[in-house]
C-alpha cells in the first residue's frame, strides 16, 4: 500500500541523514520533497499543509543532542509527526457495554462492508472468544442478504433468518431481539450502501441508529479511494456520528493517501484494515507500526505477532529437535516454504524487517519472487516419499519424471537440492554440539548487545510476550544500536542477521531461508 510513499520518504530522509550539519534551507528543502511525496500519495492538502508545518517547528527549534546527527533528529521528528497524524496509540473495537453490544456497519456501496461484517464476526469468535449475530440490512442491492448468510455458514458464525419485504430498520429491531433472546454477545448489523452519498442514504442509517442505539458505528472505506475518502468519512460523521475507521484493500497498490487523511480529518481513529480477501485476512491498525513501515524502518513487532499466529507450535519444536541432530530433508524445506507463504510471502516477510524493504524490487528482479515459492513446492509435492526423505537418491532418471510432473526442467530441480544443501549444512552448524551450538551461541550474543544478559545466555521465547512487552523489546533493541540499521538486516555488516530471521548471508532464498521455529514454544 504504501510503497511509492515510503520510497519517496526514503529517498529524501535519507539524504538528510547523510550530513554533518543541516540548515534551516536544508530543512526547508526537504520538507518541499515531503509535501510533494504525500500530495501524490492523496494526502489531502489541509492535512499535509498542517503536517509540514508542525514538522519545521520542531525540526528549525529542535535541540540537537550530541550523539545525534542533525539529519537523524529530523528523520525522528518526521516519524513522530506520521505516528500523531495516524493516531498516537491503536484502538479496537470497544465491546465494553452490556450485551448484546450493537455495531453499525455504514459506508459506501461496494467499499467491502458485507465482507469485513464477516470478517470482524470470525475474529470476534475465533479471538474474543463471543458469541456473535449477523444481519444484513440491505434490502437494495440484489442478494446481499443472502451472501452474509453463506459467509455465515462459511465462517458456522449465527446469521438473522432473511424475512422478505422488511424495511432495514424493522430488520435492526429484530435482529436486536433475536440477540437478547439467542444468548449473542455481539450483533453486527450490515447497512446497505449506494455508489455516492444521497440524503434518503443518511437519512436511513439515522433511523437504523436510533433504532438500534449501536454502541460502535464504523465507517468501512475502500483504501484505493484517494481524495475523495475524506469527504465521505466527513459527511457519514456529521450525519451518522461514527466511532472508528475500518479501511479495506490494503494489500492493494493505492498510495495510501486514505489512511493518512482520515484519521486526521474526522479525529475518529483506524480500528481495522483488511490486508486481503479471505476472511482471516482483517488486521489491528497500530499507527506506530505503521510509520515504521512508511519509513522503512520495518516493524518486527508484526512480524513476530504473525509468525505466533501462523506458525505451529508442535511442529517449530519438532523441526528444533530436527535441527539439534543436524537433520533437515524435502520435508521440512516444504514446511518452511508453507509458513512463508502464510506469513504474507517474501514481499510480506520483507516488508516488516528492518531496512529490507528497499530489496523486493532487486529479488524480484533476480526471479526471487512468491512464484519461486510455488515452483518449489510443486517439485517437492511430484517426489515420492523416499525421494522428499533422501534427497541423495535423486539421479537423472528421477529428476525427468519429477521435472515432468511439476511443469519444470532438470536445472530447476537443480537449484532446489543445491538451496536444500546449503540450508541442511546451516542448520548442521546450528545445531552442533560445541558449547551448545551456533544457533544459541549467535542469540546469546544478541540478547547480551540488547541488554538481556541475564536470560541464561539466550533469547526470551517472543510467542509468550504480549505485544506491549515485544515493543519495550524492539525499542531496547534500538537504544543497543540494533535499530533500522540492524546488522545484517539490510543495513550494517553483512552476514550478522538474526538468526531465523534471515540475514543477507544465510543461504538458500537468496539469503533468505524462511523463519524455522520462530517463535519457538517450549
Amino acid at each position: 500500500m504504501f510503497e511509492s510513499l515510503q520510497d519517496r520518504l526514503g529517498s529524501i530522509l535519507n539524504g538528510l541523514t547523510g550530513r554533518g550539519a543541516l540548515s534551516e534551507a536544508d530543512v526547508s528543502a526537504a520538507l518541499r520533497e515531503v509535501r510533494r511525496a504525500l500530495l501524490e500519495a492523496d494526502v489531502a492538502l489541509d492535512v499535509v499543509r498542517s503536517f509540514t508545518e508542525r514538522v519545521r517547528e520542531k525540526a528549525v527549534g529542535a535541540e540537537i543532542l550530541k550523539s545525534i546527527k542533525p539529519g537523524q533528529m529530523v528523520v525522528k521528528i518526521v516519524h513522530d509527526e506520521l505516528v500523531a497524524m495516524l493516531g498516537s496509540e491503536g484502538v479496537t473495537i470497544d465491546l465494553n457495554a452490556p450485551a448484546p453490544v450493537v455495531v453499525m456497519m455504514v459506508g459506501l456501496q461496494g467499499s467491502g462492508k458485507t465482507t469485513t461484517t464477516g470478517k470482524i464476526a470470525k475474529r470476534l469468535t475465533s479471538r474474543d472468544k463471543k458469541k456473535v449475530l449477523m444481519a444484513s440490512l440491505d434490502t437494495r442491492r440484489p442478494a446481499a442478504q443472502e451472501q452474509l448468510r453463506q459467509l455465515g455458514a462459511q465462517t458456522g458464525i449465527d446469521t438473522l433468518p432473511i424475512i422478505a419485504g422488511q424495511s432495514p430498520t424493522d430488520i435492526a429491531a429484530r435482529a436486536v431481539q433475536a440477540a437478547k433472546l439467542g444468548g449473542h454477545d455481539v450483533v453486527i448489523l450490515d447497512t446497505a450502501g449506494r455508489t455516492h452519498i444521497d440524503e434518503p442514504l443518511m437519512i436511513e442509517m439515522a433511523e437504523i441508529k436510533r433504532k438500534s442505539n449501536p454502541h460502535e458505528i464504523l465507517l468501512v472505506a475502500d483504501a484505493l479511494t484517494g481524495q475523495d475518502a475524506v469527504n465521505l468519512a466527513r459527511n457519514f460523521d456529521d450525519r451518522v456520528g461514527i466511532t472508528g475507521l475500518v479501511l479495506t484493500r490494503m494489500d492493494g497498490d493505492g498510495r495510501g493517501g486514505a489512511a493518512l487523511s482520515m484519521r486526521a480529518v474526522t479525529g475518529k481513529p483506524i480500528k481495522l484494515i483488511g490486508v486481503g480477501e479471505r476472511m482471516d485476512e482483517l488486521e489491528e491498525f497500530h499507527p506506530r507500526r505503521v510509520a515504521d513501515r512508511i519509513l522503512g524502518m520495518g516493524d518486527i513487532v508484526s512480524l513476530v505477532e504473525k509468525a505466533a499466529e501462523n506458525i505451529d507450535a508442535e511442529k517449530a519444536a519438532a523441526m528444533a529437535a530436527k535441527m539439534a541432530k543436524g537433520k533437515f530433508d524435502l520435508n521440512d524445506l516444504a514446511d518452511q516454504l508453507r509458513q512463508m507463504q502464510k506469513m504474507g510471502g517474501m514481499g510480506g516477510i520483507m516488508g516488516l524487517m528492518p531496512g529490507m524493504a528497499g530489496m523486493k524490487d532487486k529479488m524480484a528482479a533476480a526471479g526471487l519472487d512468491d512464484s519461486l515459492f510455488k515452483r518449489q513446492l510443486a517439485i517437492i509435492s511430484s517426489m515420492t516419499k523416499a525421494e522428499r526423505a533422501n534427497p541423495d537418491m535423486l539421479k537423472h532418471s528421477r529428476k525427468k519424471r519429477i521435472a515432468t510432473g511439476s511443469g519444470t526442467d532438470a536445472s530447476d530441480i537443480n537449484k532446489l537440492l543445491k538451496m536444500h544443501r546449503q540450508m541442511a549444512d546451516m542448520m548442521k552448524m546450528m545445531g552442533g554440539k560445541g558449547k551448545g551450538g551456533m544457533m544459541k551461541q549467535m542469540m546469546g550474543g544478541l540478547a547480551n548487545k540488547m541488554g538481556l544478559g541475564g536470560l541464561g545466555g539466550g533469547m526470551p521465547d517472543l510467542s509468550k510476550l504480549d505485544p506491549k512487552q515485544l515493543e519495550a523489546l524492539q525499542k531496547q533493541a534500538e537504544t543497543a544500536g540494533l535499530g533500522p540499521n540492524m546488522p545484517g538486516l539490510g543495513g550494517g555488516l553483512p552476514g550478522q542477521g538474526l538468526p531465523g530471521l534471515g540475514g543477507p548471508k544465510l543461504p538458500g532464498l537468496g539469503g533468505f531461508p524462511g523463519l524455522p521455529g520462530l517463535p519457538k514454544k517450549k
